[in-house]
């Protein structure tokens, strides 16, 4: 007798509602689940900084105005560092070198202008170029020549690092560097740090190429599936060579940054400097644009670094916490990036 007729004494027997298929329900969470995975760092950003700015130890210096200024101004060549790697990284590769590349094209400005006496728009100018020279050779090596790019990279980062020592002797170079550049990284317009407009300038600038160009489109679409990309008339070499030289250029630009925000040309060899950028841009995968390094993810996750360790420094913790937080923050980063990729995979 089936469940939907009426029994010998008239009794309508219980119909069972029927439970809702997984797929429907898999179906209505997904669409939540996208969107907290999408903002989650977003969402600890904002309580990390109300935390640290209510918190009776840190509050008022936390909030200063001299303090925000700092945070900005204090990120804006991270940041530029870290929207170079982007581009390589985009097209699928790593590029260890952009650290490297920074510090040496701020010895060369800071060169040219204290020991050759250039003027200041030139030097900026030859820097730049020598960072997009940089880039051009790693392009020919790696997207040509069909080099390692984790050794064309590394290797590209040691001899730069060598030479910056060799030339530099361990000293800085602080002599001849106009007030003009070193104001740009120190003066403010409208309570907002120079240095920090350009950095932001950058950002809009490669948030356009990357996400409104076909060059911008055709850099994920190689890191995505170099194969198809070809199949479809996209000229994989001479983007990925391009990806280099773009990031080359902009390390540049950073590198001229360097020099302003620090008033002299040291003789880091520029690891201090990848490292933060390469966090950033991992943890850039896992956040507003999910599966894929973004400019928008970058200045997420540099302030994300920059807030907390900041804010860590004001309730009295040691020297010592900056480089531990980088370095969890790179672990954290890459596990959750290999994450998605499983799961990914598995769908």
């Amino acid at each position: 007798m089936s469940l939907n007729s009426k029994s010998s004494v008239g009794v309508e027997s219980p119909v069972r509602e029927p439970e809702p298929d997984e797929s429907q329900r898999v179906e209505r969470a997904g669409p939540r689940r996208h969107t907290f995975q999408r903002y989650a760092l977003v969402m600890v950003l904002v309580l990390m900084i109300i935390t640290f700015a209510v918190l009776p130890e840190s509050g008022s210096a936390f909030r200063s105005p001299e303090n925000v200024r700092a945070m900005l101004a204090n990120q804006a060549v991270g940041l530029t560092v870290a929207i170079a790697l982007l581009f390589p990284m985009a097209a699928g590769y790593f590029d260890f070198s952009v650290g490297a590349v920074t510090a040496t094209c701020s010895v060369v400005a800071a060169a040219l202008l204290s020991q050759a006496g250039l003027p200041l728009p030139l030097a900026v100018l030859v820097a730049i170029i020598v960072g997009a020279t940089a880039g051009l050779i790693l392009g020919v090596l790696i997207a040509v020549l069909d080099m390692n790019a984790f050794i064309a990279t590394l290797g590209t980062a040691t001899l730069l690092g060598g030479l910056i020592f060799a030339y530099t002797g361990g000293l800085q170079i602080t002599s001849g560097i106009p007030s003009s550049l070193t104001d740009l990284g120190s003066l403010s317009v409208l309570g907002v740090p120079r240095i920090a407009v350009l950095a932001a300038l950058i950002a809009a600038a490669s948030w356009f190429v990357m996400g409104h160009t076909p060059f911008g489109r055709q850099l994920f679409a190689i890191g995505s599936n170099a194969r198809a990309a070809a199949l479809v008339g996209v000229r994989v070499t001479r983007v990925r060579l391009l990806s280099f030289v773009v990031s080359g250029t902009v390390a540049g630009i950073a590198g001229v940054l360097l020099l302003a925000r620090q008033g002299a040309a040291t003789s880091d060899n520029g690891m201090t400097m990848l490292f933060p950028a390469l966090t950033a841009v991992l943890l850039s995968t896992i956040t507003l644009e999910l599966g894929r390094p973004s400019v928008a993810g970058t200045v997420v996750a540099i302030f994300l670094v920059a807030v907390s360790v900041s804010g860590l420094t004001l309730l009295g913790a040691p020297a010592w916490v900056g480089p531990v937080f980088d370095g969890a923050a790179l672990l954290v980063a890459v596990a959750f990036t290999r994450l998605a990729a499983g799961r990914s995979n598995r769908s």
